[in-house]
């Protein structure tokens, strides 16, 4: 009977760390996805914010000495 009782407590030990496991890997899937959103936002916002910067028909370089006031 003693082997049975130690190997049921083995058993119920690893079930309920088979669990611990389930939870965690549901909270890094929500984690990952939470990031992958926040990624396609932030790239979406970088786009707009490019195309704001570079009007239709001026893709030119322009360097920031161009923008100093003429006193410097």
């Amino acid at each position: 009977m003693d082997i049975q009782d130690d190997t049921e407590r083995r058993l119920t030990q690893l079930e309920i760390k088979a669990g611990f496991a389930d939870d965690l890997l549901d909270q890094l899937n929500q984690t990952v996805y939470r990031q992958q959103q926040q990624i396609e936002l932030l790239m979406r916002e970088v786009l707009e914010l490019r195309n704001q910067a570079t009007p239709s028909g001026a893709g030119q370089f322009r360097s920031l000495r161009d923008e100093l006031p003429p006193h410097y």
